[in-house]
């Protein structure tokens, strides 16, 4: 028992020697960085002939940088006006159900919904039994878009 009790006490001296050299290092770190020195100025350009201003490479003006959500605002916004309505919020969904749409009767049915699939299903039934078999199946599965070289290491 005093074997135990011992171990128990050097552990937790142990852990409590461990914080307080953590805490004198956090101490001695600066919390905030010092500030980057001010960038000089720029002089200001003597008057020269308009040949030579025109041979200085000139920077592009700076745009501020656009964050995610305007950029999405920005596409949904299709006549730039500020506001998204319904009919441009649905444009997208729109352009997709007529794709599906192949009668053009304003109705989606099964088959037009699957029709991806009923394609798929068609272009695999090699002998046109109306089932597939385990090699007709293996033909249908879905290709990679990108597919990673193989390494040749031994990693």
């Amino acid at each position: 028992m005093l074997r135990f009790l011992g171990g128990a006490g050097s552990a937790l001296l142990l852990v409590l020697a461990g914080f307080l050299i953590w805490q004198s290092r956090a101490s001695r770190e600066e919390a905030i960085p010092p500030a980057p020195p001010p960038e000089a100025a720029e002089p200001p350009e003597p008057d020269l002939p308009a040949p030579a201003r025109r041979s200085r490479i000139a920077r592009p003006p700076e745009a501020p940088e656009r964050n995610k959500e305007e950029r999405r605002f920005d596409r949904a916004d299709r006549d730039n006006d500020g506001r998204v309505t319904r009919e441009e919020m649905l444009q997208p969904r729109r352009r997709a159900y007529d794709r599906l749409d192949r009668n053009r009767d304003g109705r989606l049915s099964f088959e037009e919904w699957a029709f991806r699939t009923v394609e798929k299903f068609a272009r695999a039934d090699a002998d046109r039994d109306g089932a597939l078999n385990r090699t007709e199946y293996a033909t249908t599965r879905p290709q990679r878009r990108n597919p990673r070289p193989k390494q040749n290491c031994a990693c």
